[in-house]
């Protein structure tokens, strides 16, 4: 089952996305596909500081929502954030809360993660990720 970064569920919306990513998720359930909360977070943002916030947030509630599963930042995956910014701070490496929450709620609901920022996430232990999107 698979949690998909902003970047690559953002993929689709493109003019020319991504022909591998098309291919993988065309054989995938709905009951296999996820976003977060943290994501809806973050293309919201991208939509309102856009110049067509309506198009956007039409994209996301009628189009993305519907055919994908919200896994939320809960108590579980807060715990896990917690580990994760305590463990890459005392290494000194620098990892954007929203990446860590987007990576603590992949570990906590053993989920793995779709991105195209493969370094974003290569210092965050126990966190399974694929690149669909090259």
């Amino acid at each position: 089952m698979y949690l998909f970064d902003t970047d690559a569920v953002t993929n689709i919306f493109k003019k020319n996305p991504s022909e591998k990513f098309l291919n993988k998720i065309t054989g995938l359930k709905m009951e296999e596909q996820f976003i977060s909360s943290i994501t809806i977070g973050e293309i919201a943002y991208g939509a309102f500081k856009s110049r067509n916030p309506d198009i956007h947030l039409y994209n996301l509630e009628n189009l993305l929502l519907r055919v994908v599963n919200v896994v939320f930042f809960d108590i579980e995956a807060a715990y896990i954030y917690g580990k994760i910014r305590a463990g890459l701070e005392e290494k000194g490496k620098i990892v954007s809360d929203t990446d860590m929450q987007i990576a603590s709620i992949a570990i906590a609901n053993n989920l793995i993660l779709i991105t195209g920022n493969i370094k974003h996430f290569r210092d965050i232990n126990g966190l399974h990720v694929e690149n669909w999107l090259v």
